[in-house]
């Protein structure tokens, strides 16, 4: 099917996808048996290296599950606060009243352009001056703060790309029955704006996610990533635990992908079944500033 983005290829082009297709999985193998092969020479490979994932529930039981709940507590906090907060400051950027909109933008474009390892390194800095805090929650609130701080402002983005992706006549048919601007973009544009943000800020929830990683690297934080160092100290298996540590994280990753692209496909039959706009431009927001447009098959 062809659109705006995308051509369908013809004979000569699907030949040549193919042949690059192939090609590519070619390179991938031997990359593969190179790696398997260098990590056998290493040893990693050994039985002893991978078996205690199997064999010893400690491993689980001390290290892997409770990482894994830190990374989730950090990410579902995270996400909770986020995700309205970005929903208003989304809705802020497109107030007609310059006091709101300006102020918001500045926040966003502030906080959307400092990295936010840097905004958990100053989120520990400022709780270490509160006495209130103690050290062990300190890195929690770090990261915590930091991954709102920034997500907030990309998916403020993200919502305002996707409300100005709708076409104009919903507004034009909520004005002309008599709704005020703010009844408007609650009653008809958000709603329907959700089907084209929900890919996006799907990906961004799980850049929450992985982000959690951060914390447990250079601030202290008992998350999933930050284990691998105590069970590879312990069993001398650093290779197959951040081979297993992946697979958690794909796992986890695909669940919410999965998740999200059934609430997707049921809000979009729904929209069908009510006669709802379900097409209209998806907005994609990247994480250096600017917000791109694209037309949503």
């Amino acid at each position: 099917m062809s659109s705006v983005l995308y051509d369908t290829p013809g004979p000569k082009a699907k030949v040549r996808n193919w042949i690059y297709s192939g090609v590519f999985v070619v390179l991938f193998a031997l990359v593969l048996w190179w790696a398997l092969g260098l990590m056998s020479e290493k040893g990693q490979l050994e039985a002893d290296k991978w078996t205690p994932f199997v064999t010893d529930s400690d491993v689980w039981t001390t290290f892997l599950i409770p990482g894994l709940l830190e990374t989730l507590k950090a990410g579902v906090i995270a996400v909770v606060i986020a995700l309205p907060l970005g929903a208003l400051l989304g809705i802020g950027r497109l107030s007609d009243h310059a006091w709101v909109r300006v102020p918001v933008g500045a926040f966003v474009e502030f906080f959307r352009a400092i990295p936010v390892l840097m905004l958990m390194l100053f989120g520990s800095a400022l709780y270490v001056q509160f006495s209130s805090v103690s050290s062990d929650l300190r890195p929690l609130y770090a990261v915590v703060t930091g991954l709102v701080l920034y997500n907030s402002a990309v998916i403020a983005e993200i919502v305002r790309a996707g409300v100005q992706s709708l076409p104009r006549g919903q507004a034009d048919a909520a004005k002309a029955i008599g709704m005020r601007k703010g009844q408007t973009m609650i009653h008809v544009l958000i709603p329907q704006a959700v089907t084209a943000m929900l890919p996006a800020l799907v990906s961004q929830l799980v850049v929450i996610l992985k982000d959690t990683a951060l914390g447990g690297t250079l601030l202290g934080l008992a998350e999933l990533l930050s284990m691998a160092r105590q069970i590879s100290a312990n069993y001398s298996n650093t290779i197959a635990t951040f081979t297993v540590i992946a697979l958690i994280y794909i796992l986890v990753n695909f669940a919410l992908t999965s998740v999200a692209s059934f609430l997707e496909g049921r809000q979009r039959r729904s929209q069908k079944g009510t006669g709802a706009v379900v097409g209209g431009d998806v907005a994609e927001v990247d994480a250096g500033g600017a917000a791109g447009v694209g037309k949503a098959p």
